[in-house]
């Protein structure tokens, strides 16, 4: 699923008096109830001061229940494992960069070649790295969520661990509808995400495109509006293009790692980008002795962290900053990875 971003500080914490004055003794999915419905009235104000139409809110707001199974799984979430171990990354290779995926990617992008050579041209990014997001995120448009999204995304801001993010997206659906999205096309996966992409309604009102002319970013049934959209994200992100997203390497015996290690923390996801190494040029890398296993070396100026996903004497990866953009898609090194590797596959 494109990554969730927390975002912090936006909106006061709202709603705790109300699920406090509930009856005492009542069950708590009654409780729950009295009080979603109670907080609605309040993220319905909250919507109308944003800018969405009274019509919208007026139409959705009353037909909304509280979803206890999407609290649930997002409760079921790592928020945060910073002592966990990292697993091997052959394993979640094998699954996702596999012969199915593989080959339907291959069909999506011959199928969509005339459009995808568009929108290359235009974003900068290769054709068959947005063929390979589409498949990773929904297996090709197969898989893509059958959760209500207003019910969901309000039940989600009415818990409130993460309310400024969850109150913000459900404001963006009603925003969507008033830009003439159909209700019934607001379903996805229980915690916002929607469409082939897989983008949250904010992402989509700010970068969902129309790959295929009629007037609509149609990103739930249309190919072109699904990969026009993955590629207009991407380019925002800042894509270079002309430049690969990496490659393998071989390693050689003795390379001094503590010397490559990086000193800088990323303030996003600090734990995936710590396994990288310092930034060196292509040309600083062959001359520590770094070979390529399955394709040349891009331009010697071109700058590349390494990444060893398991570890010394295995597959390692010099990996450019276009890998960072597919990180911002998304903030695993094994997904990214295996974003990455799928596209040099699809277009075989």
């Amino acid at each position: 699923m494109l990554n969730l971003r927390t975002l912090l500080g936006r909106f006061a914490t709202l709603g705790v008096a109300v699920v406090a004055a509930a009856p005492a003794g009542a069950p708590a999915i009654a409780q729950d109830e009295s009080g979603f419905q109670a907080y609605l009235q309040t993220l319905g104000r909250q919507a109308v001061s944003e800018g969405v139409s009274r019509r919208t809110v007026d139409a959705v707001i009353p037909t909304l229940s509280y979803n206890a199974r999407v609290v649930e799984l997002d409760r079921q979430q790592p928020e945060t494992r910073p002592n966990a171990p990292i697993p091997a990354f052959a394993p979640y290779k094998a699954r996702h960069v596999d012969a199915a995926r593989i080959g339907q990617g291959q069909v999506a992008y011959r199928r969509q070649r005339a459009k995808l050579e568009r929108i290359e041209r235009e974003t900068g990014v290769p054709e068959s790295v947005m063929v390979a997001i589409w498949g990773h995120e929904t297996n090709y448009g197969r898989v893509m969520g059958g959760f209500d999204l207003p019910r969901a995304l309000a039940s989600l801001a009415y818990e409130g661990r993460r309310r400024a993010l969850f109150s913000s997206e459900f404001i963006a659906t009603l925003k969507m509808i008033d830009r003439g999205v159909p209700r019934d096309k607001l379903v996805g996966s229980w915690a916002g995400a929607f469409g082939g992409p897989q983008f949250l309604p904010s992402v989509y009102l700010r970068l969902a495109v129309d790959g295929d002319g009629d007037g609509m970013a149609d990103i739930w049934s249309s190919e072109a509006d699904t990969l026009a959209s993955i590629g207009n994200y991407l380019s925002n992100a800042g894509w270079r293009a002309g430049q690969p997203w990496g490659f393998a390497v071989s390693v050689p015996q003795g390379l001094n790692r503590a010397a490559l290690a990086s000193t800088t923390v990323s303030p996003r996801c600090p734990r995936v980008h710590e396994r990288h190494s310092r930034w060196k040029t292509m040309a600083e890398w062959r001359a520590l002795g770094m070979v390529p296993t399955g394709r040349g070396w891009p331009a010697d100026s071109v700058q590349a962290t390494l990444l060893e996903p398991d570890g010394p004497g295995k597959t390692a990866y010099l990996l450019t900053g276009n890998y960072r953009v597919i990180l911002d898609y998304n903030c695993s090194n094994f997904y990214a990875l295996s974003v990455g590797l799928l596209a040099d596959e699809v277009e075989h």
